[in-house]
């Protein structure tokens, strides 16, 4: 789907800023808490670890509960979308639990009835083993399909349509696009594939090489 984490290669955003060797993981130590509060969130929602569900989640928030509140303020957004849709929490609960904390007494909504998916992962982690050969060989001109996606995918946006050159072949992976709505996890090759920075942004872009990892069926031969 198009939605706000798509950010790759747009415009208006200003140079990529080097980080920081001295740059601490958690600047403040709320973010700390954020950060262990979004990982249970997760995995109580899920039933188990859905690293997908949970990224899909991040794109549907709004531009101001992905941008304005931070990085970490980003993951808790993204945790309580997923409570609430999961009926963990009701819609609502987390601002009046806020509330009460500052005095107000406002009355917790009811959770609604249970909406939580029938998920359990194979295996842990993403890597997967499949049966079939792989459909690119290491060398082979590709294309990555131009097709609208309804839902979570992790083809971006700005090389759909776009041609590049197979460069390794990694190992097979569950398919977050099916993975992130719990329709199981058709695992598929992983495909390293090499874009010249021309092909996706045009003549006047600065020369380089732009690789990104896509699975099988986010490519199609050129031919």
């Amino acid at each position: 789907m198009e939605g706000i984490a798509d950010m790759g290669g747009t415009p208006g955003w200003g140079p990529v800023q080097a980080p920081r060797r001295d740059e601490p993981v958690f600047e403040e130590p709320w973010q700390r808490r954020a950060f262990a509060l979004a990982i249970l969130s997760s995995r109580i929602a899920c039933d188990g670890v859905n690293p997908d569900a949970f990224r899909h989640a991040h794109e549907r928030l709004s531009r101001a509960a992905y941008l304005d509140d931070g990085y970490y303020g980003r993951w808790l957004n993204g945790a309580e979308l997923m409570l609430t849709e999961r009926t963990v929490l009701a819609p609502g609960a987390i601002d009046a639990r806020a509330r009460n904390l500052r005095g107000e007494h406002v009355v917790e909504p009811p959770i609604p009835e249970p909406a939580r998916p029938d998920y359990a992962p194979t295996a842990e982690g993403s890597l997967r083993s499949v049966d079939t050969a792989p459909a690119f060989a290491v060398g082979e001109r590709v294309r990555a399909k131009g097709r609208p996606v309804p839902g979570h995918t992790r083809l971006p946006g700005y090389v759909r349509g776009r041609t590049g050159t197979v460069e390794v072949i990694q190992p097979a992976a569950v398919l977050p696009d099916t993975n992130a709505h719990f329709q199981g996890e058709n695992p598929q090759h992983v495909y390293s594939v090499g874009f010249d920075s021309h092909e996706l942004w045009g003549a006047d872009a600065e020369p380089f090489t732009l690789t990104v990892e896509l699975f099988e069926s986010y490519l199609e031969p050129t031919s």
